[in-house]
């Protein structure tokens, strides 16, 4: 699983889905094929716009499509939130595969790197506010002792 979850696409490869998927776009329909191939290669992409660029023609397949499709586009939204650290919503799509396929092994696997990167993102947030709430108190001690070095003022 961190193999699909590190995995980058070869530019070369890149460009010629990018250009597949222009060609069909300017005849006027692009398949569900080319579509769905251009996506995969885009939530594999190093950067974050190529990635959001690549959720967005998912979630026009899912939109369009049936019951059996779905798979592989809840999968592959989920991955490509994970890899934007957006965990939320990676969770929110691998749990849809997961109602409709309680038994699938790829998907209980990621649900569990996602889970684990939910804990490990809250500890640090829990660690950056507690501290921020200690230097908010040092800060306040230190403002404190100076007021009182200086004496009362009559």
């Amino acid at each position: 699983m961190e193999a699909v979850l590190s995995d980058v696409v070869a530019p070369e490869d890149l460009l010629k889905f990018e250009k597949k998927y222009n060609n069909e776009l300017a005849k006027g329909a692009v398949s569900k094929e080319t579509k769905f191939e251009y996506a995969w290669c885009l939530i594999r992409s190093k950067y974050t716009d190529d990635i959001k660029k690549g959720i967005a023609l998912l979630e026009e397949l899912v939109q369009k499509a049936s019951k059996d499709d779905t798979r592989d586009f809840f999968f592959y939204l989920a991955v490509a939130n994970y890899r934007l650290k957006e965990y939320e919503e990676a969770l929110k799509y691998i749990r849809i595969l997961l109602r409709n396929e309680p038994g699938n092994k790829q998907a209980l696997e990621l649900q569990a790197l996602i889970d684990k990167a939910l804990k490990k993102d809250g500890l640090v947030g829990m660690a950056i506010v507690g501290g921020i709430g200690l230097g908010v108190a040092g800060l306040a001690g230190l403002i404190g002792l100076a007021v009182a070095k200086r004496g009362p003022k009559f």
